[in-house]
């Protein structure tokens, strides 16, 4: 039986001492390294959006605000933090998961590690179920046999890609971003506010319940089954902002027991700075 991407605190409170979990607090935001300084999970090491889970570029023209790292750096970066191709990886946000443990989840199964699963309603419900939290130093091992792997394993789809698909009737583009970005009433982040024309909106939000945790398996499947019809999945593209919520709605969708669609990484901040309105 193969692991379920998303784990209980429940769960994780009877296995995070054992060796060979490895247990991640990848939030995002300005203050993201201080609050894990101050308090996080016990034994969680941190992970970085931005330094280790990316390759900012210079203009987010250029593969928008979170390009994939190269394969080989990313070794690097899992190497460093200890992960070994027998590793059992959780990962925590404090956007119940919804954020960047997601973007991490879909990077590491993408290079080819088995056991990896982000922790449903992230800091916020450990902390609501007492899971015990620390503000001591973790520093990881070097990983004695780093995984290796020279090509990211889920489908990825570029901008050229996007382009062709969203003028095809048996392809499906989903903007999982909030309703008033995908409208370009309100943009926060990048330059131009607005939608990739043809693209539906699903907002990655709708996954969870009013408590923050994802919905059942079944409930997902009976949406995500609905919404593609008769298109297959493997010609669906998901995309978000930079690349990083749109991997909450493919987890939500290999959690229902789905195929994965392709994942657009440049999203709205690469496309917007490419395409002018129309």
């Amino acid at each position: 039986m193969s692991l379920s991407p998303l784990i209980q605190v429940e769960e994780l409170l009877r296995i995070f001492k054992n060796p060979g979990v490895l247990l991640f607090d990848v939030s995002n935001h300005p203050g993201a390294f201080s609050q894990y300084e101050k308090e996080h999970l016990e034994g969680a090491y941190f992970l970085d959006l931005n330094t280790q889970l990316a390759e900012v570029p210079d203009h987010p023209a250029h593969g928008g605000r979170h390009p994939l790292p190269r394969p080989e750096v990313f070794e690097q970066t899992l190497a460093k933090a200890g992960i070994s191709a027998d590793s059992h990886v959780v990962l925590y946000d404090d956007k119940g998961g919804a954020n960047a443990a997601a973007r991490a989840w879909w990077m590491l199964k993408a290079a080819g590690l088995e056991k990896v699963q982000v922790l449903n309603g992230g800091l916020q419900e450990a902390t609501r179920k007492q899971f015990p939290v620390s503000a001591k130093k973790e520093v990881p091992r070097h990983a004695s046999v780093p995984l290796t792997f020279s090509r990211w394993l889920l489908p990825i789809a570029d901008m050229q890609e996007v382009e062709k698909s969203v003028s095809l009737n048996d392809h499906l583009v989903i903007d999982v971003r909030d309703k008033a970005r995908y409208e370009g009433t309100v943009e926060p982040l990048d330059a131009v506010a607005g939608h990739i024309p043809g693209a539906r909106n699903v907002p990655f939000s709708e996954n969870l319940d009013a408590g923050g945790l994802f919905l059942s398996a079944e409930a997902l499947r009976e949406k995500y089954e609905t919404l593609f019809g008769n298109i297959p999945v493997k010609n669906g593209i998901v995309h978000c902002g930079s690349g990083v919520t749109a991997c909450h709605t493919l987890l939500a969708m290999n959690y229902a027991g789905m195929e994965m669609p392709h994942l657009y990484v440049g999203s709205w901040s690469e496309w917007c700075n490419n395409h002018p309105l129309r």
